[in-house]
C-alpha cells in the first residue's frame, strides 16, 4: 500500500495525527523537500513516528518512481510531500503507478498554500489562474505569461521557481522586475505578498508594484496580482498596506 501525505506548510508540528499513525505502522517512510520549502527538523520528525526516514530527490518520484510503487507491493510505504501532496502535479503518476498495477493508496491532505491564501481576505471564486514565475534562464514563453497577466478577469496567483537540488529560488523582487521587463506588470498595479503563510513569519503586504522592487521578502512567498477587487477584500487589505 501507498500512502502520500502532506507535511503542510510549516514544520514536523504540522503533521496530523493520522498522518501520525500511518507513518508510526508503515514499513517504510520517505520524505521529499525538492517542491518547496519545508521548516521542520528531521531528527525531530523521526522521533515523532519512531521511524528512519529516507530522503528522496526528484529524479526518485519521477524517472524512477516505479520503484517506490513496486515496493508498496507488499510492503506500506509513506511518502510524505511539503504542502499538501497533490498541489504539486508530478505527484499524481505515482497514484497513477498504482492504479496501473491495482495496488492499494490513500491520499492524506494537508494545507497548502492555496488555502492559506485565504488570510490574504481574497476571495477564492475571483483566482482566475495559477502560474509558476520562472527563473530567466528557463522562461521559454514570455508572450503566453504575459497575456495570461494582462488579460486576466480577476486574481492571478504567481509561484515562484524553485530548484532546491541546486540551491535557487526565485526573490519576489527578481519576479517582479522580470515581469516589469517584459511588459507584464506596470509598477502601478497593485499586487499582495504573501510570505511564510502557516508559519509564525507570517507576513502579508498590499501595494503598488513599485513599492516592492527593491523589497527584502523571506520565502516561501507567493505573489498576487489582483484584478477588480470586491469592496470587502479591498477593506480586508488596507490592513498590510505598504
Amino acid at each position: 500500500m501507498l500512502v502520500l501525505a502532506g507535511l503542510g506548510l510549516n514544520n514536523e508540528k504540522s503533521l496530523t495525527l493520522e498522518e501520525i499513525e500511518e507513518a508510526r505502522s508503515a514499513d517504510k517512510v520517505y520524505l521529499e523537500r525538492y517542491t518547496n520549502i519545508w521548516f521542520g527538523d528531521l531528527s525531530t520528525f523521526q522521533k515523532i513516528i519512531g521511524k528512519e526516514v529516507y530522503l528522496v530527490e526528484r529524479k526518485d518520484l519521477e524517472e524512477e518512481s516505479y520503484k517506490i510503487v513496486e515496493e508498496a507491493k507488499d510492503k506500506k510505504i509513506v511518502v510524505f510531500v511539503p504542502g499538501d501532496p497533490l498541489f504539486a502535479t508530478t505527484h499524481i503518476s505515482l497514484l497513477q503507478e498504482c492504479m496501473k498495477k491495482k495496488i492499494k493508496f490513500k491520499v492524506l491532505h494537508n494545507s497548502s498554500i492555496i488555502s492559506a491564501l485565504g488570510e490574504t481576505g481574497i476571495h477564492f471564486y475571483k483566482i482566475c489562474k495559477i502560474l509558476t514565475i520562472p527563473f530567466k534562464d528557463r522562461a521559454n514563453d514570455f508572450t503566453s505569461l504575459r497575456n495570461i497577466i494582462k488579460n486576466r478577469n480577476g486574481h492571478v496567483v504567481c509561484l515562484l521557481d524553485i530548484d532546491v537540488e541546486k540551491g535557487r529560488y526565485l526573490h519576489v523582487k527578481e519576479a517582479i522586475n522580470f515581469l516589469i521587463e517584459i511588459n507584464a506588470l506596470d509598477e502601478k498595479d497593485e499586487i499582495v505578498v504573501a510570505s511564510c503563510l502557516g508559519t509564525e513569519k507570517s507576513k502579508i503586504l498590499y501595494g503598488k508594484v513599485y513599492k516592492f522592487l527593491d523589497l527584502e521578502v523571506e520565502l516561501p512567498a507567493v505573489i498576487l496580482i489582483l484584478g477588480e477587487l470586491h469592496f470587502s477584500e479591498r477593506e480586508y487589505l488596507e490592513n498590510f498596506r505598504v
